[in-house]
């Protein structure tokens, strides 16, 4: 359920609001009674919590083309990059 900022045009008052998309914009501030704006927020960021969200995990397993290492199945470093790596 997205939460929704508002400010007071007469107190100043800012809060927020846990609605659903559906429900209609609040028109009242809670403190005086004026009417309120619906604020522009940021959005929700993603924020990765607990195990298992690293690096490591979604790494290629392939090696990048490079002249120190081998790849693409070659025995020798690669002079230039194969693969269509640019």
């Amino acid at each position: 359920m997205p939460t929704y900022e508002y400010e007071c045009n007469q107190c100043g008052n800012r809060f927020e609001q846990f609605q659903t998309m559906s429900d209609a914009h609040l028109n009242t501030c809670p403190e005086c009674g004026g009417k309120i704006t619906r604020l522009i927020g940021s959005g929700g960021g993603f924020l990765f919590k607990g195990s298992g969200f690293y690096s490591v995990d979604y790494k290629n397993p392939s090696p990048r083309c490079n002249r120190d290492t081998p790849c693409c199945g070659r025995e020798t470093p690669c002079e230039t990059r194969p693969c269509g790596e640019k």
